[in-house]
Parts: C-alpha cells; structure tokens; sequence
C-alpha cells in the first residue's frame, strides 16, 4: 500500500513540475509583448497556487485517512496480543503441577 502512495505523489509532482516547466517554456517562447507575458505569467501563477492548494487539501485527507488506518491496525495488534498473553495466563493457571516422586530411600 505504502509503494502506490509514494507512487502516485511521485507521479502527481512529476506531472506538476513538467507542467509548469512546459507552461513557462511556451509563454517565454511564444510571440507576445513583454506586458502580456507578465499578464500571463501572472494569471497562471495564480491558477498554479490555486491546484497547489487543492491538492495540498487532497493530500492532507490522505495523510489523515492512512494515519487512521495505521493507528487501527495497531490498535488490533495490541488487542490481538493482549488477548493471547491473557489466554495464556489461563493456561498457566489450569495447567497441573507436574508430579515429583520423592526419591527413594535404599
């Protein structure tokens, strides 16, 4: 589960910093005046802070939820080994001595 987490943020940035990369090359590129580039420039940063901020919250729902999972999986773990030291106990309790023979007297 952790692989495909780290898989799909890894391919998430690579997208974003390609994007951008390929959004900054074409304005720089393309033929336009240097105040409607700026304009440009300026609109797509805009855009750009607005996805980071939507996918810093899509990100942050994940974190919760698989720290949720994480903390539910211990919290099994723990009661799983709880109730197998207490059946243990039980054990010790019913089981019998085992019987000693006195030595014998010659």
């Amino acid at each position: 589960m952790a692989d495909n987490g780290n898989h799909f943020w890894d391919s998430l940035l690579s997208f974003m910093v390609g994007a951008a990369a390929g959004f900054v090359a074409g304005i720089l590129l393309a033929p336009a005046s240097g105040e409607e580039t700026r304009k440009k420039l300026k609109e797509q940063a805009a855009k750009t802070g607005e996805t980071a901020k939507e996918n810093y919250g899509k990100l942050a729902k994940e974190a919760e939820k698989s720290i949720r999972v994480v903390k539910e999986k211990t919290n099994e773990g723990i009661d799983a080994i709880k109730d197998f030291i207490e059946k243990k106990k039980e054990e010790y309790k019913v089981k019998p001595e085992p019987f000693e023979q006195e030595p014998e007297e010659k």
